[in-house]
């Protein structure tokens, strides 16, 4: 298997990143097998969907509509809310496992691999691609 870590800049608000185009560099030289993409952070997570027409955005508020940025979460430290943050990988979990044939990732034509940040109190991430040769 072969591993690598990456970072990603995700600032002080919450936020999707598009990470395929890293996922893509990641695997070109490959040919068939296993692309397994793991957030190591306990609030953030990893969704499979279209970009660029709205549905990052729509992502994000249905976050915030199901777990609202609130005082009334038991896990206090943080910014305000931040105990949402914490439960979010129990619905956008920390990790995907993609096809990957002849060195490219078998996504839908409007797929992507996106990190999900909702914790604006850590500004950075470590993303891990990992390859399992088929």
């Amino acid at each position: 298997m072969r591993s690598e870590t990456i970072t990603v800049r995700t600032g002080d608000r919450p936020v999707v990143v598009d990470i395929t185009r890293q996922a893509d560099q990641f695997v070109a030289s490959e040919q068939d097998g296993l692309l397994h993409v793991f957030v190591p952070h306990a609030t953030a997570g990893l969704a499979i969907i279209e970009t660029g027409a709205g549905s990052d955005d729509d992502l994000l508020t249905a976050i915030d509509d199901l777990l609202p940025a609130e005082d009334k979460w038991r896990h206090r430290h943080g910014s305000r809310g931040h105990g949402r943050d914490h439960v979010l990988p129990a619905w956008i979990p920390p990790y995907a496992t993609l096809p990957v044939l002849g060195g490219r990732i078998a996504l839908g034509t409007w797929q992507s691999i996106c990190l999900v940040d909702p914790n604006g109190d850590n500004p950075t991430r470590q993303v891990r691609f990992s390859f399992l040769q088929g």
